[in-house]
Formats: C-alpha cells, sequence, structure tokens
C-alpha cells in the first residue's frame, strides 16, 4: 500500500520530526480554530458590549459539557483506525471509518435535540445572571443546530489523524473559519443580530468544514476511503471505539462539569469577573490547543506502534512528546503571562475586565506545562487501548482537587487568584497518580507485545 504525500510513518525512523511534522499542523489547527472562536468574542465585546460578550462567555463550559462525551468517543475511533491502518488490516479500517462516520452523524443529530431542549434549564443551573441569561440561551441553542456538522467534521479529522495527515484539516478549518469571520462581521455589525448572529456564523462555518473532511475522505484512495453507501454500524468496532472512547469522553466530560462549577464560582463575582473569564480562558485555550496537539500525536503514535508490536519505539514516542510539550508549553505559557495585558486588550477595552483577566492569566499560564504532561500520560494509555483506568484517576485528581478547593477553600479566600489556584494543583496532584498507573500498565503492555512477537 502506497502512502499519499498527507501520510506519515509512525512505525519506522526517527520519531522528534514526525512527531513535529504531525503536531505543527493540528497546533495551528486548533488556534486557527481558536482565533475564529476569539473572533465571535471581539466581535461581540466591540461592537455589542460585556453583556453579549459575558453571555457568549458563560456557554463555553456548559457547551463542552454536552459536546465532550461524543468527541471523547471519537479519540477511540481515532485509535482503533491507527491500529488497522498500521497493521494494513484495510478491509477492518474501512469498516471503522463508516461506522464511525455514521455515528457521528447520529450523535449530531442527538446533541441538536438536547442541547435545544435543555440550554435554559441549563443555565439557570449554572447560576448565569439575570441580565445575560437570555442572550445565553440564543447563543447556546443556535450553536446547537449545527451539532452534526461539528461532530462529522471532528470524527473525520479523526480517521485522518489516524493516518498521519493533519495538514488537509489545517486548510479545512482555515477555509471555513475565514467564513465565519466574514459572517461575524455581517451580521453583528452591518446587521445587528447580536449574539444570534456570532451563532449563526458559527454554525455555518462548521457546516462548511463538515463538507470539506467528508469531501476528502470520498476522494481518498486508500482503506479509510468513504462512500455514503457504506454508512452503516458494525457492532464488533463500535464496541472497541467505546471501550476507548467513551472513558475519554466521560473524563473531558466530568472535567468540564468541575471547569462549569468554576465558571458558577466565577459568575458569582458578576458580569465583570465573566468577561475577563471569558477573555483569560480564550488565551488559556490557545495554551491547550497546542499542548493538546502533541497528546493526539503521542496517541496516534502509540497506537500505531502498538499495532505493529514495537514496544521499545513507544517509550521513544513518549519521552520524545514530553520534551516536544514541555517546551511548547513553556515558551507560550511565559508569554501568555509576560504579555497578558496586551492580549486581554484585544477582547475589551475595559480596564475593569482586564484587571479580572490578569488576576487568572497570573496563576494559570507559567505552570502550563504540567497540563500538557497530565494529558500525555492517558493520551499514551488510550494508544494502548487502556482508557477506563485514565478516567478514574483523571476524575479523582482533576476534579476532585477542585470541587475541594472550590467548596472547601474559595469560600474563605474569595479571590479569583485564589480560585485559579485550583489548576495546577489539580495538574499535579493528576501527574502523580497517572505516573504510577502507567508504569504498571506499560510493564503489563510490553510483556503481551513481546510474548506475542
Amino acid at each position: 500500500m502506497n502512502k499519499s504525500k498527507y501520510e506519515i510513518d509512525m512505525c519506522n525512523g526517527t520519531i522528534m520530526d514526525k512527531l513535529i511534522t504531525f503536531s505543527l499542523p493540528l497546533m495551528l489547527t486548533s488556534i486557527l480554530q481558536l482565533m475564529f472562536n476569539a473572533v465571535d468574542i471581539i466581535v461581540v465585546g466591540r461592537y455589542t458590549g460585556s453583556e453579549a460578550l459575558a453571555a457568549v462567555g458563560s456557554t463555553t463550559a456548559l457547551i463542552n459539557i454536552f459536546t465532550n462525551l461524543f468527541i471523547g468517543i471519537s479519540m477511540g475511533a481515532n485509535v482503533l483506525a491507527a491500529r488497522y491502518y498500521a497493521a494494513k488490516r484495510d478491509r477492518e479500517m474501512s469498516e471503522v471509518v463508516h461506522t464511525s462516520i455514521t455515528l457521528a452523524l447520529i450523535s449530531g443529530i442527538l446533541m441538536v435535540f438536547v442541547g435545544v431542549a435543555t440550554a435554559r434549564w441549563a443555565l439557570t443551573l449554572m447560576a448565569t445572571p439575570a441580565d445575560v441569561i437570555n442572550l445565553s440561551t440564543t447563543y447556546m441553542r443556535i450553536y446547537f443546530m449545527g451539532m452534526p456538522f461539528f461532530m462529522l467534521y471532528n470524527y473525520g479529522a479523526a480517521i485522518l489523524r489516524a493516518v498521519g495527515d493533519t495538514r488537509r484539516p489545517l486548510i479545512f478549518l482555515a477555509l471555513s473559519g475565514l467564513a465565519n469571520v466574514a459572517l461575524d462581521l455581517l451580521l453583528v455589525r452591518v446587521i445587528p443580530l447580536g449574539v444570534a448572529g456570532v451563532a449563526i456564523g458559527t454554525v455555518t462555518s462548521q457546516m462548511i468544514s463538515s463538507i470539506l473532511v467528508l469531501r476528502c475522505l470520498y476522494k481518498s484512495e486508500g482503506s479509510y476511503q468513504f462512500r455514503f453507501s457504506g454508512l452503516s454500524v458494525k457492532s464488533v468496532h463500535l464496541k472497541r471505539i467505546f471501550q476507548v472512547g467513551i472513558p475519554a469522553g466521560i473524563q473531558t466530560t466530568v472535567i468540564n462539569f468541575s471547569n462549569a462549577l468554576l465558571q458558577s464560582s466565577v459568575n458569582s463575582f458578576g458580569a465583570t469577573a465573566m468577561a475577563g473569564y471569558t477573555a483569560a480562558n480564550n488565551i488559556i485555550g490557545f495554551l491547550y490547543a497546542a499542548v493538546n496537539a502533541v497528546t493526539q500525536a503521542c496517541m496516534s503514535f502509540t497506537s500505531q506502534n502498538y499495532g505493529v508490536r514495537k514496544a521499545k519505539r513507544m517509550d521513544r514516542v513518549l519521552l520524545d512528546c514530553i520534551i516536544l510539550s514541555a517546551a511548547v508549553a513553556a515558551v507560550l505559557g511565559i508569554g501568555a503571562y509576560v504579555f497578558g495585558s496586551r492580549l486581554l486588550n484585544i477582547y475589551t477595552a475595559d480596564r475593569e475586565v482586564i484587571q479580572c483577566g490578569l488576576e487568572i492569566l497570573s496563576i494559570t499560564t507559567v505552570p502550563y506545562f504540567l497540563c500538557g504532561i497530565m494529558d500525555l500520560l492517558p493520551g499514551a494509555l488510550r494508544g494502548m487501548g487502556y482508557s477506563a483506568v485514565t478516567m478514574v484517576l483523571s476524575v479523582i485528581g482533576t476534579v476532585g482537587t477542585r470541587i475541594l478547593w472550590i467548596y472547601g477553600f474559595f469560600p474563605h479566600h474569595r479571590s479569583l487568584y485564589f480560585l485559579f489556584i485550583s489548576y495546577p494543583g489539580s495538574w499535579l496532584i493528576t501527574i502523580i497518580m497517572q505516573g504510577i498507573c502507567f508504569m504498571i500498565v506499560r510493564k503489563r503492555c510490553h510483556n503481551l507485545l513481546n510474548a506475542a512477537v
């Protein structure tokens, strides 16, 4: 089987240069996505006001709770596809592709009904202030109308990542993102639709990206070629996708639940703090996008090498990923800390909002390399097919620490700075727990692979 120019041989040759080749387009993809999301925030902040800015920002954690279970399941599709692709099991690879796309379509349609029906109730549960809840509900309901497109793009991109193709999703996102920017300006500044205009622009851009990724799979020549006539669910592959994906999705969902609790704590400071958190959280999102790209590389490289039973190479992959992730996080984290005021000024000119954002950035940016390492260990374990145990440890370490902090310590020291100490604290505790787990699982996995050779 000849590899196309977009694919990467993850199982042979040097590793670091291929990790960078894989990760860099993925970083740029995620950063571009955040930049386009930032345009949503900037446009409403500049042309509509702080209430609209707070309304859009207050939905972020909640939307993540609703969507990340299914996005986590796409990790299972990525792991299984990478394993079959490396082992040259073409029939199984094709079945995984069609099962994944069918699952994406079904889950996206389901999310439309769930999101639209529960939006206001969920926002009320999060103690969203009365002066922004109507705008937040409008934004969230329109946003969820685009869930089928959102899911199709993410599952399609997961298949492409499994074969090492991270460049074409970057192109697709750039095109759809430019459309989003144009629509934001049109529907907010020219046609004053406010948060509804921003939401419509987002849904339209998601539709464009989903069409582009499906077209790419349709035109592919290899085992990951997609055909609408092949849409079906193979239970044997669905089960394996769920084994890796559901724990990953639950983990991300529960972690975002803790972020939603944290959002509720921020909400208690009022609309100014909410706007500051919205802007700061968007900047932190850029850091996460960068380290998460390395985590995705670690998962794909580990899964492919697991498929061809190269245990020692899996160790080298993780080590190189730790070095790469820590370096990227250190550079970006220190940069965000040093230039925090200037970065926040992009989002808003309100000095009180900027001061709230600086409080959050001052404790979360410099130690962000810990978050990268915390995510890498579960990424490597998922690549080996072990996902449930990482879910449990992440929930205990990350969510447990934050809940204890929010309800046990924060009420006695009410400040944004003190509230967000829970971030680096939870990262460090989770690293220790995941590290112990990784060493145990690694030994077992190596024994199994060596015995099978």
